[in-house]
């Protein structure tokens, strides 16, 4: 079972990235997911979550009207889209999901002990 991100990069302040979590190995389409983030020499923090029948999401203040979070079943696959970037967006960003609680709330899925399953991360780097 595997969570892969990719997509990350080296983009200018005002651009735009879209990243993308692929998952493997069992389907994904039961589970709140979502997006965190970790800044050099800070904790990692929430970014954007979504429900597993993508009819709700959340996000941080700080990415409110800039990221889309959206998901694919189908393709067991999770998104993030990043406009707007600014040198505070980055980071490197790991996707999760929530397997403890299929169809459940995904409130539980904006903090990092709601989550227990997570990729390996994806660079981003906004430069101003």
């Amino acid at each position: 079972v595997q969570l892969q991100a990719s997509g990350g990069g080296l983009v200018q302040a005002g651009g735009s990235l879209r990243l993308s979590c692929a998952a493997s190995g069992r389907t994904f389409s039961t589970n709140n997911m979502g997006w965190f983030r970790q800044a050099p020499g800070k904790g990692r923090e929430f970014v954007a979550a979504i429900s597993w029948n993508q009819f709700t999401t959340y996000y941080a203040d700080s990415v409110k009207g800039r990221f889309t979070i959206s998901r694919d079943n189908a393709k067991n696959a999770l998104y993030l889209q990043m406009n707007s970037l600014m040198p505070g967006d980055t980071a490197v960003y790991y996707c999760a999901a929530d397997l403890t609680n299929p169809y459940g709330s995904v409130a539980s899925a904006t903090g990092e002990n709601g989550m227990d399953f997570w990729g390996k991360g994806t660079q981003v780097t906004v430069s101003s």
